[in-house]
This record gives structure tokens, C-alpha cells and sequence, in this order.
């Protein structure tokens, strides 16, 4: 295994990590799971780099870095909705162009067709992990000026998540289309 898929791996196993900080009752433990929830996400950057510059791609890879991705964005949602400080419906959306893309990308994958990320995949990516991170900071320091950064960047996601996700089933309808069902 490489450096980049252990990398990966070691995403993965700081969700539940995360999750515990953030869910139980330990003295700072939203503000440590912020802390790690960043140390993750900043592994995905260091992971792609890495493989990219030493020419490390592997299936492990291509599989795992998305899906390490997707459940650390959804599980910090998914408590971040237990918590009442992220709206349901959010998540909701959020959730299911996840599926929806994954969808679509196996079924140009059974074609022999990569979809590679989008830049508006990746400013979704982007205002999700800052979105998240804003919350998880609730919203500090910009409550000091009774600024609403946080709801911002949440409405931010999901906009750019829906929007992202149309110009993926556009730009690829014919694969969707295409088949024999």
C-alpha cells in the first residue's frame, strides 16, 4: 500500500474519531472534532498530491479517496443535523447528489467512461468543508459581528451542490440516456 492510499486510510479512520469528539460530552469536543474534521479534510489535498507527484494512482485510490470524501462530509452533517445546528433538508440534498453522481459515474464507469471532477464539483467540495467547519466553530469569529457566515456558506453548498450536480447529468446525459433499460 502507498503513501497515498495509507493517507486515505488514515481519513477514514478519523471520522469515528471526529465523531466522537463531536457527540459526546467531553470538555471541548466540538472544538477538537473541528479540529480533526480540518486535519481530514486538508488529507485529501496531501493524498491527490502526493499520488499525482509520484505517480501513485491506483484503483484503491480512484475508489477510496471519493468515497473517504463522502463519508466524512456526511457524517459530520449527519450529527451536525442531530445536533439541530444544520437544517435536515440540507443534508437531504446534499446526501442524495452524492448518490446521484456516485450513480452516474458507475454507470459511465460499466462504459468504460471516467467523469473526472468538475471545478464545480470542487466548489461545492469547498464551500461543504467550510460550511462545515464554520458550524462546527459556531460560527466564530464572525458572531462577534453578528455576521451569519455560517448559514452563508451552508446555503452556499447547497447551491453549488445542486448546482454542480445538474452540470454533471447535463454534461453526461447521454451516457444516461444511452443505456438499455
Amino acid at each position: 500500500m502507498n503513501l497515498a492510499n495509507k493517507i486515505t486510510l488514515f481519513r477514514v479512520v478519523l471520522i469515528p474519531i471526529f465523531m466522537f469528539f463531536l457527540l459526546t460530552d467531553v470538555s471541548n469536543g466540538q472544538y477538537i472534532a473541528a479540529v480533526i474534521f480540518i486535519i481530514a479534510s486538508l488529507t485529501d489535498t496531501l493524498d491527490g498530491h502526493i499520488a499525482r507527484s509520484k505517480n501513485q494512482i491506483t484503483n484503491f485510490g480512484k475508489f477510496m479517496d471519493p468515497l473517504a470524501d463522502k463519508l466524512l462530509v456526511s457524517a459530520a452533517l449527519i450529527s451536525l443535523v442531530e445536533m439541530s445546528k444544520v437544517p435536515a433538508w440540507m443534508v437531504i440534498v446534499i446526501i442524495a447528489r452524492e448518490f446521484a453522481i456516485t450513480g452516474l459515474r458507475v454507470i459511465a464507469a460499466s462504459e468504460g467512461i471516467t467523469i473526472a471532477a468538475s471545478k464545480l464539483g470542487k466548489i461545492k467540495t469547498i464551500t461543504q468543508l467550510v460550511a462545515v467547519i464554520a458550524v462546527l466553530f459556531n460560527n466564530y469569529p464572525f458572531k462577534l459581528i453578528n455576521f451569519p457566515f455560517d448559514r452563508i456558506m451552508l446555503y452556499l453548498a447547497v447551491f453549488f451542490t445542486i448546482l454542480s450536480g445538474v452540470d454533471y447529468i447535463y454534461k453526461n446525459k447521454k451516457i444516461l440516456l444511452s443505456g438499455k433499460r
